[in-house]
């Protein structure tokens, strides 16, 4: 059973940067994509990042040369550095490994809190 687990978020001034961390554990295959994901009070989720094992990534255009997704292959992780923070990127920030070859499902971490103070 794969369990991505998330770390690093917290409160931070406009401005500011965090870097957050998610490690996967129970990997019998690789995985190739990985992503992350936000959830604002009262908004449906929406893709921030994904990354591939290749290192081709793609950024929703609201994060687009402020937040920068990397992974480190030999320790199964992928990290999200987020910088110039706005008050818009308030949310709950999730890992996600999407339904990939050698896994016929998804999976989600537990989420981590980004707050923004203005």
């Amino acid at each position: 059973q794969v369990q991505l687990v998330e770390s690093g978020g917290g409160l931070v001034q406009t401005g500011g940067s965090l870097r957050l961390s998610c490690a996967a554990s129970g990997i019998i295959f690789p995985i190739n994509v990985l992503g992350w994901y936000r959830q604002a009070p009262g908004k449906q989720r929406e893709l921030v990042a994904v990354i591939t094992s290749g290192g081709s990534t793609n950024y929703a255009d609201s994060v687009k040369g402020r937040f920068t997704i990397s992974r480190d292959n030999a320790k199964s992780t992928v990290y999200l550095q987020m910088n110039s923070l706005k008050p818009e990127d308030t949310a709950v920030y999730y890992c996600n490994a999407p339904p990939q070859v050698g896994y016929s499902r998804g999976y989600w971490g537990q989420g981590t809190q980004v707050t923004v103070s203005s």
